[in-house]
C-alpha cells in the first residue's frame, strides 16, 4: 500500500536525520521506469530529444580548441602580414556556432513538445487509474493526499527528469572533452575542478530531500487551500457565501494557512539560498586561483596566448559542466522523490473486481424486471465502528416497486451502494436473479442498474450531453434522449432554452444557463429513463421539488416503470404510497415490510411517522 502523508508526517524527522548520501546515487536506478514511462508517451521525440541533447555535448569542446586556433591564427597573421592563418578557425567557428544553435532550438522545441506529451500521457495514467479504484479510496483522505502529489507534481515531473537525464549526458560528454583538455597542460587543475562543487552538491541534495519531505507534511494543508479556492471561486457555494457573509471568514482561513506554509517553506529556502551561494564563493576563488596559474604559465611562455584562451575556458568549462552535472544528479534525486508518488498512486488497486469468469446477467426477453435478494448482509464503513447494515435480508420480485422509508443514516444508501457494487457486504450474499452479483461483471452488473442519487451531478455540458451519459452509447440517439427527457418532464424545461439540446447548462462555460434546483433535477432523472434498465433506483433525487411535483413525478415514473423492478427512497408519504410494499430501515435493519395500508394497520413505526408528517399538513 502506497505510503500516506500523514505517516510521512510523522516519520519525517528520522527520515531527514537519516539521509545518506548513497540515496541520492541510488534515486539513479529509478531512471529505467521513467524512461519506459516518457518513451510509452512518445518514441519518436524521446530518441529526438536525446540525439539533439548529446549533439550539443560535443561543441564547446570545438569552440575552446577553435578559439586557441583563432588566437594562434591572429598572432601569426600579425607576424606574418596576411589574414590566410584565420580563415579556417573563423569557417570553424561559425559552422560550430551554427550547428549549436540549431541543435539547441530544434532540442528545445522537442524537449517542449515531449514534456507536453508526457504530461498529458501521465495525467491519463492516473485518470485510468481513477477510474478502476474503489468508492472507498475516494472517501479516505490520505488517498487525496497521495492524489494530489500525483496530479500536481508527478505530472510534469518526469517530463523534466528526462530533459534532466539527457542534460546529464551532454554535460558529462562536455565535462570529460574539458577534462581531456586540462590535462594536457598538468594533471591536478583536473583534480581541484572535481572536488570544489561536491560539497554544494552534497548541501543541495539534503535540502532537496528536506524540500520533499516537507512538501508531504503539507499535503493535507495544501489540499484545504486548494478547497477554499474554489469554495470562494465556484458558483455553486457563491450564493450562500455572500447571503451568511461568511467571505471574510473564508479569507482569513485562506491568508492563515497561506502564511503557515510560507514560513515553513521560508525555513528551508533561506538557509539553502545562503549555502548555496558560501559554496558558489569557494568555487568562484578556487576557479580564480586557477586561471591566475594558467595566466601565470603563458607569462611565462610555457604556453601559447591560443593555449591561454583555451585552458582558461576548459577551466571554466570543467567547472561549470562538474557542478552542473552533480546539480542534475541532485535535481534527478529531488524529482524522482516526487515522481516515486505518482508509482504509489499507481500502485493502489481496487479490492472490487469482477470474477476471471463472469455470469452474464440474463434479462427477460419481456423486461419484467430482475429479482433482488438480499440474505443475512451486514456492512460496515471503513474507519467506523457502528455498522451500517445488520443482518439484513429480503426478496424483491421482477417488475416490483419497494420503497425504503427511513431516518437519515438509518442505511437506506448503503442499500443501493452495496447492491451496485460501489461498496462489498462484509457479511452475507446479495443476489440478482438468483446468482451472487459478485459472479457478475462489474460493468454489465451496473448496465442493469439505472440509479440517480440525490446529490446528483450537474455536468457543465450540453443537454444532450447530460441526459445521453445515461446511456453512454446512445449518446447522439437524439429520439432516445427526447424520449428520457419527455418521461421526466425535462422536455418542458429545455422547450424554453434558446438552443434547446445544445444549450450549455451551468455557468462555467460560454453561453452556459443555470437551472433551479427542481429543473436540474428533472434533467439528472431524464438519466435513469436514459438507462433504460431492467432495475431502476430513486434515492430521494427529487428532494428539491415541492409535493406536488415530486408526487407527479413518482406518478409518472411509476406508470413508466410497471415492466421494471424499481426502489425509491423519499421522506415524503405521499410518494412513498405508491409503492407495492415499503420497507421501513431503522438502525440498519429491517424493521418492517408491507404495503402502506399493511403497515397502517400494524401501528408500528411507519404508521407512526407517516402520522407525525401528516399531523404536520394539519
Amino acid at each position: 500500500m502506497p505510503f500516506s502523508a500523514r505517516t510521512l508526517a510523522r516519520n519525517s524527522q528520522q527520515e531527514d536525520d537519516a539521509f545518506k548520501l548513497k540515496e541520492v546515487f541510488s534515486s539513479l536506478a529509478g531512471l529505467p521506469r521513467i524512461v519506459r514511462l516518457v518513451w510509452a508517451a512518445h518514441p519518436m521525440l524521446t530518441v529526438g530529444t536525446a540525439l539533439f541533447y548529446v549533439a550539443r555535448g560535443i561543441t564547446p569542446a570545438l569552440t575552446a580548441t577553435i578559439s586557441q586556433l583563432l588566437l594562434d591564427g591572429v598572432l601569426l597573421g600579425i607576424k606574418q602580414g596576411t589574414i590566410a592563418p584565420i580563415w579556417l578557425p573563423v569557417i570553424l567557428q561559425l559552422v560550430v556556432n551554427l550547428c549549436d544553435r540549431f541543435f539547441s532550438k530544434i532540442g528545445n522545441t522537442l524537449q517542449q513538445l515531449l514534456q507536453d506529451r508526457v504530461s498529458d500521457h501521465v495525467q491519463l495514467l492516473i485518470l485510468k487509474k481513477a477510474n478502476t479504484l474503489d468508492l472507498a479510496l475516494f472517501e479516505d483522505s490520505e488517498f487525496y493526499d497521495t492524489l494530489r502529489h500525483a496530479t500536481q507534481q508527478a505530472t510534469y515531473k518526469p517530463a523534466n527528469m528526462i530533459s534532466q537525464l539527457f542534460d546529464l549526458f551532454r554535460t558529462t560528454i562536455v565535462l570529460l572533452s574539458m577534462l581531456f583538455l586540462l590535462a594536457h597542460l598538468v594533471w591536478w587543475l583536473v583534480i581541484i575542478a572535481l572536488l570544489v562543487p561536491i560539497p554544494s552538491f552534497i548541501a543541495n541534495s539534503r535540502y532537496g530531500r528536506r524540500g520533499f519531505l516537507l512538501a508531504r507534511r503539507q499535503s493535507p494543508e495544501r489540499r484545504r487551500q486548494f478547497y477554499l479556492l474554489q469554495v470562494m471561486t465556484v458558483d455553486h457555494y457563491n450564493k450562500e457565501i455572500k447571503l451568511f457573509n461568511v467571505g471574510d471568514f473564508f479569507l482569513n482561513l485562506f491568508h492563515h494557512i497561506s502564511e503557515k506554509l510560507y514560513e515553513e517553506n521560508k525555513r528551508i529556502l533561506v538557509p539553502r539560498a545562503f549555502i548555496s551561494l558560501f559554496w558558489s564563493i569557494l568555487t568562484v576563488i578556487a576557479n580564480s586561483s586557477i586561471y591566475l596559474y594558467i595566466a601565470l604559465q603563458a607569462v611565462l611562455r610555457h604556453i601559447t596566448l591560443g593555449q591561454l584562451t583555451k585552458y582558461v575556458s576548459a577551466s571554466n568549462q570543467a567547472g561549470q559542466s562538474f557542478q552542473g552535472l552533480l546539480d542534475g544528479v541532485s535535481d534527478i534525486y529531488e524529482s524522482n522523490l516526487f515522481v516515486n508518488t505518482l508509482f504509489e498512486f499507481l500502485e493502489y488497486e481496487p479490492k472490487i473486481l469482477s470474477p476471471d469468469h463472469p455470469t452474464p446477467v440474463a434479462v427477460p426477453p419481456d423486461v419484467r424486471g430482475l429479482e433482488i435478494e438480499f440474505r443475512d448482509v451486514g456492512f460496515t464503513y471503513p474507519g467506523k465502528e457502528e455498522p451500517a447494515l445488520k443482518h439484513v435480508s429480503f426478496i424483491i420480485h421482477p417488475g416490483e416497486a419497494i420503497a425504503l422509508v427511513g431516518l437519515n443514516g438509518a442505511g437506506k444508501t448503503t442499500l443501493v451502494k452495496l447492491l451496485t457494487r460501489l461498496y462489498d457486504p462484509d457479511e452475507g450474499e446479495i443476489f440478482i436473479n438468483g446468482c451472487n452479483i459478485k459472479e457478475y461483471d462489474l460493468q454489465d452488473l451496473r448496465e442493469q442498474i439505472g440509479v440517480i442519487f440525490q446529490d446528483f451531478v450537474r455536468y457543465q455540458m450540453t443537454v444532450q450531453e447530460n441526459i445521453g451519459v445515461g446511456r453512454i452509447g446512445n449518446l447522439k440517439n437524439q429520439e432516445m434522449i427526447e424520449d428520457a427527457a419527455q418521461k421526466s418532464g425535462a422536455d418542458k424545461v429545455i422547450s424554453k432554452l434558446e438552443l434547446g439540446y445544445d444549450a450549455m447548462l451551468g455557468r462555467w462555460f460560454e453561453k452556459g444557463v443555470e437551472l433551479s434546483g427542481g429543473e436540474w433535477q428533472k434533467i439528472a432523472l431524464s438519466r435513469a429513463f436514459m438507462r433504460n434498465a431492467p432495475i431502476l433506483i430513486l434515492d430521494e433525487p427529487t428532494s428539491a421539488l415541492d409535493a406536488q411535483a415530486e408526487y407527479d413525478i413518482f406518478t409518472r415514473f411509476r406508470a413508466l416503470t410497471r415492466s421494471k423492478t424499481t426502489l425509491f427512497i423519499s421522506h415524503r408519504f405521499s410518494t412513498v404510497r405508491l409503492a407495492d410494499r415499503i420497507f421501513v430501515i431503522e438502525q440498519g435493519h429491517v424493521l418492517e415490510s408491507g404495503s402502506h395500508d399493511e403497515l397502517m394497520i400494524l401501528n408500528g413505526r411507519y404508521a407512526e411517522l407517516f402520522q407525525l408528517q401528516a399531523a404536520a399538513y394539519r
